[in-house]
């Protein structure tokens, strides 16, 4: 185990550098060593999930392997970690610091101190050296590091070192408005005396969830620095928008009025409010200055303006997440364990046998108790049961302020003493994350697609296929759902051309949210049944076992042959490498999470209210821009093979690039001899067999088939068929030239295409791996027949065809095999034996007797078993040239079969 401690009462930049060297050291834990800043405390309330944070009472000293000291170099700042320097154990003890007035009381196998305004800085500079791109939250801590330890720069210890870190975190992407929430720029004399004044006399109301504050300050002159004030009385009062008016006196009597704005409310712009009386600024911050008006007067038209502005907040109900995992308490530590390996969850709610809930544990409780061996004692044990819940009408507000105030990272919805949803920490930052500028926009270029509000989807679409979505829409809400398109369709829209009304997709995903007040069919099936009695020419096709349903129109008039699935929203779990998952009713969250890459984990709203809403939880747009297949999950490949299938065909199709760590995913799974032991160890692996087949069939159906093949050669993926095979030179000429067979030799296109290049794939492995392949891979028992053959008969023909005389000889050798095979024997041959092959193919085998059956009969020849042999030998003499015409024939037959 690497461990990273900060100090006691750890401010931002240690944690900031932490962060940091996590990205540097994957895997590596941090450990509070004592405590933290109170801002830093108010921070992690709500982001602690996002970052490797362990207790240091969950550590097993014993299994400590290094440890890494960040924003201090003495030993009693670590608190009771300051044990583990000394264990026997510890191979590894690194010091970062900024502190050189500090001394080196640390037993560090190395250090480094430097002199930057902030630790954080440090770990910037090694990032940007190794090119090692950051999340949002980690961008977000370590920017925060920077600008509290320098002052945003303008403390004497600020270098420019600390800028440049500063400015490429910036452009990694971080959160503004998490910055500015923590940030302390301090006071001058005169605005400290001011900020008392303001906190004397602040006036506000409540709206909405949301506090607004505005106060008066009488001068007699101009103030600078009123914007820092403004900030800080927002951060002290904890309000969510503020007007701050300045009346002074300017020059001869002549009355003067400043007014600052500060707004984090979402939906209020006071850049145009302020806009009306001549200010301006920004959509949070803004400013106006006005001569001889009457300031009560202007300021109640402000606040006038805040409250038509500002939103209806999102519900619990917008933001939870249903059905909730539950379990009893007498449920033990292990299997509770269990459960949130399977489903990923950070806590689980405890219910009894009425389905009341009575408590909450979380992963931290989990592991403190297997950490002292509890692992068979029962939650209950263990499990919080004074338990905070909301009701889904609870605001988003009251929601952020008890997950602060109580530092729960959950929060149980109960309706009618019924558990119906759960809040998280992720939820809500997701949410204080996305602003209305950001959702659903996406840019390439000068080109800009905007998919937010249904009037838009209806104009991208054909009619016919958006009133079949209007009508699933209104029929889902009409039971209480939430209805979604999702996966393909959706990131086929925004890739499509913006050509009004022509965009007709023909394969079709919905996913309805809201399983808990569904029948017990599932609220997919349940729909698709209510769609095919108002459109009876669908047909519908049931799949219990995934909670999905399919309408399949063929030919029909208007929608043409649509395929439209329909699933409860579900999550999944992979009981072993390459199997099918298992499926659970779940959240549309949980239903997106489940999938293979971000631009699959799309889904657009289509039901009331928030109709038309882009859900994009995964940064599926930013990677449509960026051009790139990324994948969800580090194990996906583990789990499912055929994804490296489909990420190439992707990646090929819409000529993007398999981003960098995805294809690190791609190689590990593959060299990792995963596949290889679970074929081994179970009888069914569909994801290497069936669904292995399926994949193999859509990309060997496209015509961009080549190229996909020699990506998944270069990401070594065409070991999933073989380990052995490998698409080299001599592979791919072979492919070229069964192209030009099935171009000559198959114009009606009576072999299945696919088929053959995929039966050519598997003959280019040795004899003995041939059948066992094609089995695998469910081959029609024809295409199996002709590979378990295919050695003796390339045998048999480059044995022989070179010692045949005449032409005669050449058609009795070859026509024994069909076509297929003929075009297998040939790929792999020589030059001079393919050119026989494909002479038989063209000319040969086109030759037919010059007198048939029925001309045999007129002749006075009756039926028998020799007919089949007097046509042989009448066209053996044909091809040989003894015979060429009818008269030729008839005496043919005179003198070999006299009558």
């Amino acid at each position: 185990m690497d461990l990273i401690l900060c100090h006691t009462t750890a401010d931002f930049d240690a944690l900031g550098a932490a962060v940091g060297l996590t990205c540097l050291l994957p895997g590596s834990k941090i450990v509070l060593s004592g405590g933290a800043h109170p801002a830093v405390r108010d921070f992690l309330a709500l982001h602690r999930d996002e970052y490797p944070l362990i207790e240091r009472r969950a550590v097993i000293p014993e299994n400590i392997r290094s440890l890494r000291i960040v924003d201090t170099q003495q030993r009693d700042r670590l608190g009771k970690a300051a044990e583990w320097l000394d264990l026997p154990n510890i191979k590894e003890i690194i010091v970062y610091d900024h502190h050189l007035s500090q001394q080196l009381n640390i037993p560090a196998t190395a250090s480094h101190i430097e002199p930057v305004g902030a630790c954080t800085t440090l770990m910037v500079e090694h990032l940007q050296q190794q090119q090692i791109p950051l999340t949002l939250s980690q961008a977000t801590v370590m920017a925060l590091g920077i600008h509290l330890d320098t002052g945003s720069l303008t403390f004497d210890s600020a270098t420019p070192r600390d800028a440049l870190a500063l400015a490429w975190l910036m452009a990694q992407g971080v959160s503004s408005s998490v910055i500015s929430t923590y940030i302390d720029p301090g006071l001058s004399p005169q605005l400290q005396q001011l900020l008392t004044e303001s906190l004397e006399n602040l006036e506000y109301f409540s709206l909405r969830g949301y506090t607004i504050g505005w106060v008066t300050l009488k001068t007699d002159d101009f103030v600078p620095g009123l914007s820092s004030l403004a900030s800080q009385l927002i951060e002290l009062t904890e309000i969510d928008a503020l007007l701050l008016a300045n009346e002074y006196t300017h020059k001869i009597d002549e009355s003067r009025l400043t007014i600052i704005g500060r707004s984090q409310i979402p939906g209020v712009n006071l850049n145009l409010l302020f806009q009306i009386f001549g200010g301006g600024g920004h959509s949070q911050a803004a400013s106006l200055n006005l001569r001889k008006v009457n300031t009560q007067e202007t300021l109640q038209q402000l606040l006038d303006g805040i409250k038509s502005s500002i939103p209806h907040p999102p519900t619990a109900r917008d933001l939870m997440s249903s059905p909730v995992r539950t379990i009893r308490p007498e449920t033990t530590i292990s299997q509770a364990q269990s459960i949130l390996l399977r489903y990923g969850h950070s806590g689980l709610s405890v219910v009894d046998t009425q389905g009341k809930l009575v408590g909450i544990i979380s992963r931290r409780d989990i592991d403190i108790a297997l950490h002292h061996g509890f692992s068979h004692a029962p939650v209950k044990g263990y499990m919080t049961t004074k338990v905070k819940t909301i009701t889904p009408d609870t605001i988003l507000p009251q929601i952020e302020s008890l997950m602060v105030t109580y530092d729960i990272g959950r929060l149980p919805v109960l309706e009618n003493e019924q558990l119906v949803g759960i809040v998280t920490r992720t939820d809500v930052l997701r949410e204080l994350h996305q602003t209305d500028e950001d959702m659903g926009r996406w840019e390439d270029g000068e080109q800009k697609v905007k998919i937010t509000l249904n009037t838009e989807l209806q104009n991208r679409l054909a009619p016919q296929l958006w009133q079949l979505l209007t009508v699933a829409s209104q029929a889902a809400e009409k039971r209480g759902w939430h209805l979604y398109l999702v996966g393909g369709a959706v990131r086929d829209l925004l890739l499509a051309e913006s050509a009004a009304g022509s965009l007709m997709i023909t394969d079709i995903d919905l996913v309805v949210d809201g399983f808990h007040q569904a029948a017990d069919v599932g609220a997919g099936v349940e729909l698709a049944k209510a769609l095919q009695e108002i459109y009876p020419g669908a047909r519908l096709e049931i799949h219990g076992a995934f909670q999905t349903a399919a309408l399949l129109w063929h030919k029909d008039p208007e929608l043409d042959s649509l395929w439209m699935d329909i699933a409860t929203a579900r999550t999944e779990f992979y009981p072993y490498p390459a199997a099918n998952p298992e499926v659970e009713a779940s959240s549309i969250r949980q239903d997106l999470y489940r999938r293979d890459f971000s631009i699959n984990a799309l889904a657009l709203r289509l039901t009331s209210p928030r109709s038309g809403e882009l859900l994009d939880f995964f940064g599926g747009l930013l990677d449509l821009q960026a051009k790139q297949i990324r994948v969800l999950h580090p194990n996906s490949f583990i789990e499912d093979p055929t994804r490296i299938y489909r990420g190439v065909r992707f990646a090929v199709r819409f000529g993007f690039e398999i981003e960098e760590q995805t294809a690190e995913f791609i190689h590990y799974a593959i060299n990792s001899g995963v596949y290889d032991r679970t074929t081994q160890t179970n009888l069914k692996t569909p994801a290497l067999q069936t669904r292995l087949k399926a994949e193999l069939k859509y990309i060997l159906q496209t015509p961009y088939w080549t190229s996909a093949l020699q990506l998944l050669n270069k990401l070594g993926a065409l070991q999933c068929i073989h380990p052995t095979l490998k698409l080299n030179e001599s592979l791919l000429q072979q492919l070229r030239l069964l192209e030009r067979c099935l171009r000559r030799f198959d114009s009606e296109q009576t072999l299945t295409n696919w088929e053959m290049r995929l039966e050519a794939l598997i003959a280019y492995l040795e004899p003995q791996y041939r059948v066992k392949v094609a089995r695998n891979l469910h081959l029609p028992e024809d295409g199996i027949k002709r590979l378990e053959n295919l050695a003796k008969a390339q045998i048999e023909v480059r044995e022989l065809l070179p010692t045949c005389q005449r032409p005669s000889e050449i058609v009795q050798l070859l026509r024994q095999y069909d076509l297929p095979m003929l075009i297998l024997i040939a790929l792999p041959s020589p030059r001079i034996l393919r050119g026989q092959i494909w002479h038989y193919l063209t000319v040969l085998a086109n030759v037919q007797p010059i007198l048939n059956g029925n001309d045999l009969k007129k002749l006075g020849y009756k039926p028998n078993p020799k007919f089949r042999q007097m046509l042989d030998d009448l066209l053996a003499a044909t091809l040989d040239g003894v015979i060429k015409n009818r008269t030729e024939a008839e005496e043919f037959l005179v003198q070999h079969y006299p009558q």
